[in-house]
């Protein structure tokens, strides 16, 4: 035995599956988003000064880096005593790096992989990253 139809019954039914769906939608770009920062972080743009402290020199060996996300800077040494400060914003999508390994600058986000010097070296990033200045103050990286 069937229900009678009720067209009003029926309207609030349309429209609750209406307010699902926009709130699943919702809560889907939610967790995509979460997802993709929480991989390397989102844009995070730090407001660092001429003389700021990045970090220590002893954090950054030869042949590879580190990223100071605090500052937005990913700073490298290719080589002995070389070290090359760069921008820790990927150029992709503005996510902040992930990590410095195996000589390659990594963004966790979408996967773009760099060099010590910050070339692309794999995509989806096109664009180099930024240079940053840097000095060596005694024990710690400062912004030159």
């Amino acid at each position: 035995m069937s229900a009678p139809h009720d067209p009003e019954v029926a309207r609030l039914g349309a429209a609750t599956r209406r307010s699902f769906m926009a709130g699943t939608t919702a809560v889907a770009a939610a967790v995509a988003l979460t997802a993709c920062t929480g991989q390397g972080g989102g844009p995070q743009r730090a407001k660092v000064s001429s003389g700021d402290r990045i970090g220590r020199v002893d954090a950054v060996p030869v042949g590879g880096g580190r990223v100071f996300p605090k500052a937005s800077i990913v700073i490298t040494q290719p080589v002995k005593g070389d070290y090359v400060g760069l921008s820790a914003i990927c150029t992709h999508q503005q996510c902040t790096l992930r990590e410095v390994s195996n000589a390659t600058i990594y963004c966790g986000c979408h996967g773009s992989e760099f060099t010590l010097e910050g070339k692309v070296q794999k995509g989806p990033a096109t664009a180099d990253l930024d240079p940053r200045k840097i000095k060596v103050d005694g024990d710690y990286f400062v912004v030159a």
